[in-house]
């Protein structure tokens, strides 16, 4: 599949990009290297252009393997990165992914996030039919856990590690 834009209200949600018009990586290492992303995302590194590249790059395959849809999530007057939502594990058969997000540092507490990941999850439901979407968070990431919650997630799970919230499409039998 084709990366798809969604218009999300006051971002705009686009392909991750590293050309002449638009380059994220600046703003990926930026953003992924800031102490509370780290904290969190320690499975994702990026601390150089080189890097950032070919996380891009890799979201751009993730597309056309049809096994995570990444946005970005932009500034629409000046297309800057303000952080990523995603569908992730993707099980296009089955109905079911996962969700996620992340936000640079100044784009925070602003509800960027929930507007940003609530389109991601009405195109999930609605073009794409899944049935049912998780979210997984550490336990002490709170913040992570309020945009699940302002979404309507409601939890499954949880150990020490991880706590796993659900989704259902309203629309599903």
């Amino acid at each position: 599949m084709e990366p798809v834009e969604i218009n999300a209200g006051r971002y705009y949600l686009r392909a991750l990009r590293a050309d002449r018009l638009i380059d994220d990586r600046p703003a990926l290492v930026a953003g992924l290297a800031d102490p509370e992303c780290a904290r969190w995302l320690t499975h994702v590194s990026v601390s150089t252009l080189a890097e950032a590249g070919a996380y891009v790059a890799k979201r751009a395959r993730s597309w056309a393997e049809e096994t995570r849809f990444s946005w970005a999530v932009a500034e629409p007057t000046t297309g800057a990165l303000l952080g990523e939502v995603l569908l992730k594990d993707l099980d296009l058969d089955s109905g079911l992914a996962e969700a996620g997000c992340w936000a640079v540092p100044e784009a925070r507490g602003r509800g960027m996030t929930t507007e940003a990941l609530g389109a991601v999850l009405r195109f999930g439901f609605g073009a794409l039919g899944l049935r049912e979407i998780a979210y997984k968070h550490s336990p002490g990431n709170t913040a992570s856990r309020r945009v699940a919650e302002k979404l309507g997630f409601t939890p499954v799970a949880g150990t020490a590690e991880l706590s796993e919230l659900v989704l259902r499409n309203p629309r599903a039998g």
